[in-house]
């Protein structure tokens, strides 16, 4: 892969059934991921099921059933590239039950496709209360993605027959709620599209000649690419880590800060176990080093699968490496808690890749959202639209860092009763070691060095 187009991370967001999975699919082979005889091949198969329109749904889902058997080491991700750079897309499920694979994929992406469907009633199901869009737009915004563009699809279903006029509502809807989100709406392109027909994805439609913006992929191209932190200590979280057999254990997940290269001595946090990197692949290569934003798998020795798993960090064993947290302070912000937050509340909190309870031990103060200024010290309690700043303790060993010294790491979401009750961002941590295993080839590594 040619290393001088720039590489951008995309996660594609939106309630169940937008149609994420076959416009990304549609998208893919539009710009050559896959072959015209493999599409022929699903339709085939999807015809017989008579599911005919999930052909290009299929390009995702046909290869989530061979990544599951442990084919490879990539995770849902796909690979396509425009004439500008390499995108790979993130797919992020769309269903409720699935928040949690949903915040640890867009933990991981530099840019959103918001993925709404433009039929009538859908998209008020979407955008309703318990609908997923908003909390999707606001999870991405916490979770450090700047970059959105919103596709408006399913522009060729029968009750909008691709009208301006039911382009513009929707369109005006959303601009008030990403506005409230702390999205700037100038920014945004909104495109309508046909994910199955093709409309506006590569080429202009002729069937909406009243849009005169950009593709869905001029619109991808037109992102800016993230300052990528190379010069910082390594973290890179983990998504999972499989078994492959004849290789051994494989932890797989995105370098957020610094550079992986075989031959280090890495330490995984929380439980500081240190291991030396035998190789590490990047879409089926062996490469030579990965940096910020790539997502690569490697290969570790003398570690079984049970000594590290998912929301483990991995970290440069002689520069900062990472450690449980005994406890850390973040300034939270409530969205839509029910009823109030005390002392002791311990919900569930999405960071990078970890979801674990986390106590909020004291509540220190109330403070403005805008100017940060302390409007309340020591309050009895926080209820939604307050933001406060909070201590909290870990239930279990998890690795956090501060926002301002490593950003993915450093921002978190806080679940509660199935939905997003608060986000935050941390501001200090403090640090607890762990005596945890240092392999031999750690040994063997750090001596020869």
């Amino acid at each position: 892969m040619p290393k001088d187009k720039d590489r951008l991370n995309l996660v594609v967001i939106g309630h169940v059934d937008s149609g994420k999975s076959t416009s990304t699919g549609h998208l893919i082979y539009k710009c050559g991921g896959i072959d015209a005889r493999t599409i022929e091949k699903y339709e085939k198969e999807a015809n017989e099921m008579g599911k005919g329109t999930f052909k290009y749904a299929w390009v995702l889902d046909k290869l989530k059933a061979e990544r599951e058997r442990g084919i490879t080491i990539d995770i849902a991700l796909w690979k396509f590239e425009s004439e500008k750079r390499v995108y790979t897309i993130i797919d992020a499920p769309g269903h409720r039950d699935f928040i949690k694979n949903m915040i640890t994929g867009t933990s991981q992406a530099d840019a959103a496709i918001l993925m709404i469907a433009a039929g009538e009633g859908e998209f008020e199901a979407g955008f309703s209360k318990d609908g997923q869009t908003r909390e999707h737009a606001l999870l991405a915004q916490t979770m450090g993605v700047k970059e959105v563009v919103v596709a408006i699809n399913k522009m060729d279903d029968k009750s909008v027959n691709y009208s301006e006029k039911r382009y513009t509502e929707i369109k005006d809807e959303l601009i008030n709620y990403l506005k409230k989100v702390g999205y700037n709406p100038a920014k945004i392109q909104f495109i309508p599209i046909s994910g199955w027909h093709g409309d506006n994805m590569l080429e202009q439609s002729v069937n909406m000649p009243w849009y005169k913006g950009f593709t869905l992929i001029q619109s991808l191209d037109s992102l800016t690419t993230p300052k990528r932190p190379k010069d910082k200590p390594l973290r890179l979280p983990l998504q999972d880590v499989y078994k492959i057999g004849g290789i051994g254990t494989v932890p797989v997940g995105r370098v957020e800060t610094g550079c992986l290269k075989p031959g280090m001595v890495v330490t995984f946090g929380p439980m500081n176990v240190t291991t030396e990197v035998k190789s590490v692949e990047m879409h089926h290569e062996q490469v030579e080093e990965a940096e910020p934003g790539d997502n690569v798998g490697f290969n570790v020795k003398n570690l079984s699968v049970k000594d590290i798993k998912r929301g483990f960090v991995a970290s440069d064993s002689k520069n900062d490496p990472c450690k449980d947290t005994e406890n850390f302070t973040a300034q939270v912000i409530v969205l839509n808690h029910p009823g109030q937050i005390a002392n002791g509340y311990s919900p569930v909190c999405d960071c990078h890749t970890s979801h674990i309870a986390c106590k909020f031990n004291s509540i220190k103060s109330k403070i403005d959202k805008r100017t940060g200024t302390v409007m309340e010290e020591n309050p009895p309690f926080v209820k939604s639209g307050d933001a406060a700043m909070v201590e909290l303790i870990p239930m279990k060993p998890m690795v956090v860092e501060v926002f301002s010294q490593y950003p993915p790491l450093g921002r978190f979401a806080v679940r509660d009763m199935r939905q997003t009750v608060a986000v935050g961002v941390i501001k200090a941590t403090v640090r607890k070691e762990n005596v945890g295993k240092e392999t031999k080839a750690a040994k063997k590594a750090t001596a020869k060095k």
